[in-house]
């Protein structure tokens, strides 16, 4: 079984590059660089449109959404929204990252609406999904308070009320539709110290929905698999995170299909 998804997850690298996917990015104003050169690195193309004025409109055109609810206004909650609503009914998949959701009733009531409106997969650290499965997290702001392995239970039973697929990202990645679950190892102890990496994997696992819309399982280990093995690679070179980030950009511009499948690391549980 894991051999199996190791070789789906391979096809899939290959076929996102080939591919070279649309993906609109609705990120926060600290993210929207660094996720948009994580995604031209890695293959796909990237969209920040946000405004409700054209979220909407957008959202049916690319091939993916992705929403990212770090920094919210009232426009942008109502573009997130219009642009969710557009996806839906055109089709495609999106991807939510809910932000420190549990930092104030805002943020609180923002992710509720945009739960009804059926992410195909949900991704953040273990505190955001501990708490989004009704359990008490120890995050604090947007840093992880509590270690992967203790969100997993949360995560199956979020993924099982949502019909989502859930990703919880860490030391060691956690993926589950609430009946499968996958871990996948790789990366690095630089990436918590650049300001965005998780925001750029949502991202990412968009450019992956898009080329595997009826797989999101499956393109979401893929998507995970992508950064581990580049940032594993990366942190050979760089000195700090500075270098890190460098080596990382370059990392996913130039990881072939071969060295992805070499050294990907998953683990079906």
């Amino acid at each position: 079984m894991t051999t199996e998804i190791s070789q789906t997850a391979t096809e899939l690298f290959e076929r996102m590059r080939a591919t070279n996917p649309l993906i609109q990015c609705i990120t926060n104003y600290v993210a929207m660089n660094y996720a948009a050169n994580v995604l031209l690195a890695a293959g796909a193309s990237p969209a920040m449109v946000h405004t409700p004025e054209e979220s909407g409109e957008f959202a049916a055109i690319a091939g993916a959404l992705t929403v990212n609810i770090g920094t919210l206004s009232p426009n942008w909650v109502e573009g997130m929204i219009a642009a969710a609503k557009a996806a839906n009914k055109a089709g495609k998949p999106w991807v939510l990252d809910p932000v420190a959701h549990f930092a104030t009733g805002y943020r609180r009531d923002a992710v509720a609406e945009l739960l009804k409106l059926k992410p195909s997969v949900i991704r953040g650290n273990a505190s955001e999904i501990i708490a989004l499965g009704g359990g008490q997290s120890a995050g604090q702001g947007v840093d992880s308070g509590d270690p992967v392995e203790q969100a997993e239970e949360a995560a199956r039973g979020l993924a099982i009320a949502q019909g989502a697929i859930v990703a919880v990202t860490g030391e060691v990645d956690f993926v589950t539709d609430g009946k499968r679950s996958v871990r996948i190892a790789g990366g690095s102890d630089l990436m918590p110290k650049i300001t965005a990496t998780g925001c750029s994997l949502t991202a990412l696992v968009g450019a992956y929905l898009a080329v595997a819309p009826d797989r999101a399982f499956e393109a979401t280990i893929a998507a995970l698999g992508n950064f581990a093995v580049a940032g594993e690679i990366a942190a050979k070179t760089a000195n700090g995170p500075a270098s890190f980030m460098t080596a990382f950009i370059d990392g996913l511009h130039r990881l072939d299909g071969a060295t992805y499948a070499k050294n990907l690391r998953v683990n079906v549980q």
